[in-house]
């Protein structure tokens, strides 16, 4: 059975959320849901996840899993929202411990696993109503980066880009561009007509935001890790990009939410929620 998907990108961070289901009236998956945050102002709106329950609700589809392919350093997860409105189970890669143990030194409350539903293992195998899926490990990125398959569609989280775009950077804490390359080639050794649906798209020039490949056209396209990159090459010339690219506008107010499964910081006396900006560390 071939997965029905829905895409919705969200400029401000240019992310994709997905739901994915096989047909009207059948249970869903959530993939990447973004809490709409104004960095200037501290306020959060939910926009963007609104969208999302109004299409839920128009195709009479029920939420089985809130899916996060890691723990985001550019947006803020809408997973609590959407739960409270739809219900659904979070899910994310049992590799988020390491993530949590990373910035357990910087904010002091990083979250604890319990407040996820869900963690998967390497190539955890689950199912989303009649449709099978498997939570394939993919680190590089981050530790707990999972790809998620469900039938002939991938949704691959930050590995891989728009082929004009590349790859993913790995100099956060736990990142690793040989993990990358690995993860990547596991990924373009499935089936050539595989769907492959990103996370994010940067669009150079004036091409319009883009989500979905193949697996033949990042071997054949990609300009990272097209076929004939050889992992050392790729380590070299990852490593040398990444150290020209600025911290993600929004990584601290998203580390410190998103590794408490999207919920926010509870409210002190004062009744005001308050997310922490450590100085001179990052």
């Amino acid at each position: 059975m071939q997965a029905q998907i829905q895409a919705f990108f969200d400029d401000g961070t240019a992310t994709i959320t997905y739901v994915v289901f096989a047909g009207p009236g059948t249970p869903c998956a959530i993939i990447d849901p973004v809490l709409d945050f104004d960095s200037r102002s501290g306020r959060t709106a939910t926009t963007s996840a609104d969208r999302i329950i109004d299409f839920v609700r128009a195709n009479a589809l029920k939420v089985a899993w809130l899916l996060e392919t890691h723990a985001h350093a550019d947006h803020l997860s809408a997973a609590p929202y959407l739960a409270a409105q739809l219900g659904g189970r979070t899910g994310i890669g049992a590799g988020i411990r390491t993530v949590q143990k990373a910035f357990s030194a910087l904010f002091g409350d990083p979250g604890d696993t319990t407040r996820f539903d869900h963690l998967f293992g390497p190539d955890e195998t689950f199912a989303i109503g009649a449709l099978q899926a498997c939570a394939l490990h993919v680190p590089g990125h981050t530790p707990a980066d999972m790809a998620y398959v469900v039938g002939d569609a991938v949704f691959v989280g930050d590995t891989l880009f728009m082929p004009d775009v590349g790859t993913a950077r790995c100099d956060f804490p736990g990142g690793s561009a040989a993990q990358l390359y690995r993860s990547v080639q596991r990924l373009l050794a499935l089936p050539p007509a595989t769907r492959l649906f990103m996370c994010h798209d940067y669009p150079p020039g004036a091409r319009a935001p883009a989500w979905q490949s193949t697996v033949a056209e990042q071997r054949a396209h990609n300009i990272h890790v097209h076929d004939g990159v050889s992992e050392a090459d790729f380590v070299v010339m990852r490593n040398a990009r990444d150290t020209t690219l600025a911290m993600p506008t929004l990584i601290l107010p998203a580390i410190q939410v998103n590794l408490r499964a999207g919920q926010l910081p509870p409210p002190e006396a004062n009744g005001v929620r308050y997310l922490k900006i450590p100085l001179n560390a990052l």
